[in-house]
């Protein structure tokens, strides 16, 4: 998934059907950054330098995300949801409500850590929809790039940088990584 739709749910500017408004009270906005502020923060630095080298000035890239959200080689920014059980067994108005909620939260903190090549811009907990769940939106970076700027947006280099890599068009790095994340959530 990717847009401002998904953003706009998210940080619930935007309401779905299936949403109750009078438990909204309850979700948890971990974090939230523009993503074009979010942009600025992570790739400026490298764009001026970039920028700088550039003996032609129709090579200089004037706006880094205007640039990845034209292009077609790399996502602006990825979604993934988390969430533990289902409507039946770990529903937000159930029993194991709360257990999901602090599960879910201990998960998020420790994603943070297991994952400093994904720059997490925007985080929600959901408490106001059938089970508790978890949306993170990140946008992934690599490092001491040789080509382009030197920080730049790559999934596969980013989960490479974090030694995840794959095994081909069968297994790839995102396969490999969401599965390491699921384990972890377990």
């Amino acid at each position: 998934m990717s847009g401002d739709g998904v953003v706009a749910h998210n940080r619930r500017t935007y309401f779905a059907e299936n949403v109750d408004p009078t438990r909204t009270h309850l979700n948890i906005e971990y974090r939230y950054t523009p993503i074009e502020q979010a942009y600025h923060g992570l790739f400026d630095e490298a764009l001026a330098e970039f920028n700088a080298k550039q003996k032609r000035k129709d090579r200089c890239i004037e706006n880094y995300y205007e640039k990845i959200r034209d292009g077609k080689q790399e996502k602006t920014f990825y979604e993934v949801i988390f969430q533990i059980g289902n409507k039946d067994d770990m529903g937000v108005v159930g029993e194991n409500a709360e257990l999901a909620k602090t599960v879910l939260d201990k998960f998020y903190h420790s994603f943070l850590e297991r994952n400093p090549q994904l720059h997490v811009f925007s985080a929600h907990l959901h408490m106001d929809e059938a089970t508790p769940h978890l949306h993170i939106d990140f946008i992934p970076f690599t490092t001491e790039s040789k080509r382009g700027l030197s920080t730049r947006v790559s999934l596969k280099q980013a989960l490479a940088d974090q030694g995840i890599t794959g095994e081909g068009r069968s297994l790839t790095e995102r396969d490999l990584w969401v599965q390491k994340e699921k384990e972890a959530l377990a």
